[in-house]
């Protein structure tokens, strides 16, 4: 089980430098110390030995590996954020982006789970609960005994958060749950679930909170499993709530708070997604690079041709790009910084990037980048969800814009 801080002498290390410092330094040149390191190549061993092989069966089946997922919990894996008193191994999030950018080399499904699981349910648990929730859920989510979901999605509420219908109604020593969420990843597999639900409709984003529900509440159950283009053996889910009762303990946060601590989660899980990006970017252009130097035509390898040096020239470069914005977000929350330009950006240009190198990924391979037997088409249906989820690029957009245009 990986249990170690980032080492002394990384400059990111726990307290070492303020903001100012931080800000001096820069974050564009740095590189990873010998334990994050080691963590590398730990978990891409792993993922070469226990989930590379079951890639495409998984996906065809829309197997959730539920067995794969708690292995990498008994490994700490699940819980990198967090401290050892909640569970973890007490790294951050440069640890965390390269955990996720690994598994998702080879398998951009389990990258979701686990990004899902740990930067979106678990960590709005830390960042929100109170000591006593913290203890009772964290502890477990991060060693991968829980498995977590988190709910923000409604039918008729997307991008447009505030416009949430699911309703919380206080009834004692209870709340009362009414409500359906959508397009939940880890949702029929979750034991614990955080879910955003209107508690004064007429106070908007302030009228909404957000709750724990355990998997075993009355009036809970899990809806319709959808139907996916890619990212086929990680589970997304409708949530149902039909008078569902859960204590009123397990209000998270201040009532009202809902909606501003999402965007505190979100900060966090656009870096997930940066990364989620990353990985399958990187799964798509090593696949390619190797199919180049392989594939003859007229008389020598395609990678000999201009035309195809370019392309993954461009694809390269792109990578190193969406590499550098993608770990100085990570960078900047290990620091302690405000990141949610930084993590926008990240989001934004590391799944855009994603989505070219996968389209060019299939392009190089010709004919055989569109039949399974090649991995170019699964990165080329699995990363599009990259530009849609946890806020699309158009409003990744207006959320940079946002930060740029305030006085």
């Amino acid at each position: 089980m990986f249990k170690s801080k980032c080492c002394p002498s990384s400059p990111f290390a726990e307290g070492k430098h303020d903001e100012a410092t931080a800000r001096r330094r820069g974050f564009l040149d740095f590189q990873l110390n010998e334990e994050q390191l080691h963590l590398k190549k730990s978990v891409r061993e792993f993922a070469e030995r226990e989930i590379l092989p079951h890639v495409m069966e998984w996906d065809e089946a829309g197997e959730f590996p539920l067995a794969t997922i708690k292995e990498l919990g008994k490994l700490g894996l699940l819980g990198t954020i967090f401290p050892p008193e909640y569970g973890g191994p007490g790294m951050g999030y440069i640890e965390y982006v390269t955990t996720i950018e690994e598994l998702s080399r080879v398998d951009g499904s389990v990258g979701i789970i686990v990004a899902a699981h740990t930067s979106l349910g678990s960590n709005h648990i830390f960042l929100a609960g109170t000591e006593e929730q913290k203890k009772k859920y964290v502890s477990k989510l991060a060693t991968g005994e829980y498995i977590g979901a988190w709910g923000l999605t409604e039918p008729s509420s997307g991008s447009d958060a505030g416009s949430a219908r699911m309703t919380a109604v206080r009834k004692g020593s209870n709340w009362v749950l009414n409500g359906t969420k959508t397009f939940i990843t880890n949702g029929r597999y979750a034991d614990v679930l955080v879910v955003i639900a209107v508690t004064d409709r007429a106070a908007h984003t302030h009228g909404l909170s957000a709750f724990i529900v355990e998997k075993d509440a009355k009036g809970f159950r899990p809806g319709k499993k959808e139907h996916k283009l890619g990212l086929r053996a990680s589970d997304t889910s409708e949530l149902i709530f039909e008078d569902c009762v859960i204590p009123a303990g397990n209000l998270l946060g201040k009532e009202g708070a809902g909606f501003i601590d999402a965007m505190r989660v979100l900060d966090g899980g656009r870096i997930s997604i940066a990364a989620l990006a990353l990985g399958m970017a990187e799964g798509a252009y090593e696949c390619a690079l190797k199919y180049s130097k392989q594939r003859k035509q007229f008389g020598k390898a395609i990678s000999e041709f201009q035309g195809i040096q370019w392309k993954l020239a461009d694809m390269a470069t792109e990578i190193e790009a969406a590499k550098l914005l993608t770990f100085r977000a990570a960078a900047m929350k290990d620091a302690g910084m405000k990141s949610t330009q930084e993590s926008s950006m990240a989001k934004l240009f590391t799944s855009e990037v994603a989505v070219r190198c996968a389209n060019e990924s299939v392009q190089i391979h010709g004919g055989y980048g569109f039949i399974k037997d090649y991995p170019a088409e699964k990165f080329y249906r699995d990363v599009k969800l990259c530009t849609i989820g946890e806020g699309t690029s158009e409003v990744q957009r207006l959320v940079i814009a946002r930060q740029l245009l305030k006085d």
